[in-house]
C-alpha cells in the first residue's frame, strides 16, 4: 500500500484546551513527519524517526510549513455560496431579502449541482476538508451536495432544510414532506461513504410545532443521525420565537418540547442564552456552534465561548457561510479572537486552532476520526505557510516560538496560506 511521508513542524492535541492549560494539551514538533498509509494517518513522530523506520515511503517536504488536521467547519449553507456578502440587513429581513430568493432555485439539480461544486471546491482551497451545511427543501440540493462530496471523497453532514410557514410559497414543504423527503435522503446517504445525515429543522419560527414533532419523531428512529438548527442567534429572533411559542420556557425548549433535544444535536449560534438553556444543553452533552463571522456580519451578538464550555457545553468553530462572510477558517479564527477580545476572553491560539479542528470534529461526534493528526484518523491534512504574504512573513521574521509564528497567520492569512490539502490521503491541491 501506498505511504507518504509528509515532513515539516507538526501541530496536534491531546485534550481540550478551553478546559485544560493549553500548554499541556497541544503538542508542537518542529521537525515532525506524518505518515500517511491508504487513507489514514498511521504514525506521527519525529522526521528523522519516521525516515528510519520508513525508508520506502514517499516523502512530501514541507520545510517549516505546519502540518496539522484538515479544518472541520461545523456549520454553513452551501445554497448561500453565491449571495456571499450581501449588505446591510440583520437576520430577518436579510432572510427574506437574500437568502429564500436565492434558496427558492435549488429545485434545478443542475444548478444545486453547480453551487456544491463550487463550494466544496472553495473550502477545500481555504483548508477545509469537512462542511457541515443545511440545504434547502429541495431533496435535489440534498443530493447535489452528498454527490459532489462523495466524488471529492469528503466527509460531510448535511441534511434537507425543512419549513412549513413563515416562507415563500416556493420554500415550503409540509409536515408530511418534512418527514417523508428526510427519512428517503437519510436512508439513501447516512453511513453511505463518508456522509453523515443531520435532520434539520432551519429554526423554531419557520416550522410549526407538529412539523418540529415529526422531525424528532424521525430523530428519535434515528438515534445516529445528527439534528442541526439555529438558537438564539438575534434578539429580534427571540422575541419572534416566544410570540409563536407563548407556552415555551424558553427559546430550546421549542425544541426539546418535540423531541429535538439531544446529544447528537448542533445548535449553531446561541448567544443569548438562558440559565436553564446552558444546563440543559450540557445535561444533554448537546453542541453549541459558533459562527463569529456571521455574527459580526450580520449584527447579532458576541458568543460566550469560554463560558459555554466551562459550563460542560461542547463547542464548534462555523464558517455559517453566507451569513459569514469568508469561507476561511483562518478567518473565522481571527473574529473568534476578537469577539472574545471583545467580551474580555482572551482565546489563545492553540485555543483557536483546537475549536477549527478537534472541537468541531468532537460536536459532529467523530472524534478520532477527522480534525485529528494522529494515529488512525483519516488523512484530512492541511499544511499551512506560516509565512504566505509580505506582512506576514515580516511579522514572522521576529517570532521567538511557533506561536509567534501561527497567530499572524490565523489574524491575517487567507486561501494564500494554505500551502497544501490532503483529504482521505489523497493530494487534493
Amino acid at each position: 500500500m501506498k505511504q507518504y511521508l509528509l515532513l515539516g513542524q507538526t501541530l496536534s492535541f491531546s485534550g481540550n484546551p478551553l478546559l485544560a492549560p493549553w500548554e499541556n494539551v497541544t503538542h508542537h514538533n518542529s521537525a515532525g513527519g506524518v505518515l500517511i498509509t491508504g487513507d489514514r494517518i498511521t504514525a506521527v513522530d519525529n522526521a528523522d524517526t519516521q525516515k528510519r523506520a520508513h525508508p520506502d515511503a514517499t516523502i512530501v517536504d514541507y520545510g517549516d510549513a505546519l502540518i496539522h488536521a484538515g479544518f472541520v467547519d461545523a456549520h454553513m449553507h452551501y445554497p448561500q455560496t453565491r449571495m456571499i456578502a450581501s449588505w446591510g440587513k440583520q437576520l430577518i429581513d436579510w432572510l427574506n431579502t437574500y437568502t429564500f430568493p436565492e434558496e427558492s432555485r435549488f429545485g434545478d439539480r443542475a444548478y444545486a449541482d453547480a453551487v456544491a461544486a463550487d463550494t466544496l471546491d472553495l473550502a477545500l482551497a481555504h483548508g477545509t476538508t469537512t462542511l457541515t451545511s443545511f440545504c434547502t427543501i429541495h431533496p435535489e440540493s440534498v443530493d447535489a451536495f452528498f454527490g459532489a462530496a462523495a466524488q471529492r471523497n469528503m466527509a460531510v453532514v448535511a441534511g434537507k432544510t425543512c419549513m412549513d410557514r413563515n416562507a415563500p410559497d416556493t420554500l415550503v414543504d409540509t409536515v408530511k414532506s418534512a418527514y417523508d423527503d428526510s427519512k428517503a435522503l437519510l436512508e439513501k446517504w447516512h453511513g453511505k461513504g463518508r456522509a453523515t445525515y443531520a435532520i434539520t429543522p432551519r429554526f423554531s419560527p419557520t416550522s410549526t410545532p407538529d412539523q418540529l414533532q415529526t422531525l424528532g419523531d424521525l430523530w428519535a428512529e434515528n438515534p445516529d443521525c445528527l439534528m442541526q438548527t439555529h438558537l438564539s442567534e438575534q434578539l429580534p429572533e427571540i422575541a419572534w420565537v416566544k410570540d409563536l411559542y407563548p407556552t415555551s420556557r424558553d427559546y430550546l425548549d421549542t425544541y426539546e418540547t418535540h423531541g429535538l433535544l439531544g446529544a447528537k444535536g448542533l445548535y449553531g449560534h446561541s448567544i443569548y442564552l438562558e440559565p436553564r438553556e446552558i444546563d440543559r444543553l450540557a445535561e444533554v452533552g448537546a453542541a453549541v456552534v459558533h459562527c463569529p463571522t456571521s455574527n459580526t456580519f450580520i449584527g447579532s451578538g458576541l458568543c460566550d465561548v469560554l463560558g459555554l464550555a466551562r459550563a460542560g457545553v461542547a463547542m464548534g468553530l462555523a464558517t455559517d457561510t453566507g451569513g459569514g462572510s469568508s469561507f476561511s477558517m483562518l478567518r473565522t479564527m481571527a473574529a473568534a479572537y476578537e469577539i472574545g477580545q471583545l467580551r474580555g476572553d482572551v482565546l489563545h491560539a492553540a485555543q483557536l486552532m483546537w475549536l477549527a479542528t478537534e472541537g468541531s470534529a468532537a460536536t459532529l461526534h467523530k472524534s478520532g476520526q477527522i480534525g485529528h493528526l494522529g494515529t488512525g484518523a483519516m488523512a484530512d491534512i492541511t499544511v499551512l505557510d506560516l509565512a504566505a504574504t509580505p506582512l506576514i512573513a515580516q511579522r514572522v521574521n521576529s517570532a521567538e516560538n511557533v506561536w509567534d509564528q501561527l497567530f499572524p497567520t490565523i489574524m491575517m492569512g487567507d486561501d494564500r496560506s494554505i500551502k497544501d490539502v490532503w483529504v482521505a490521503g489523497s493530494r487534493v491541491t
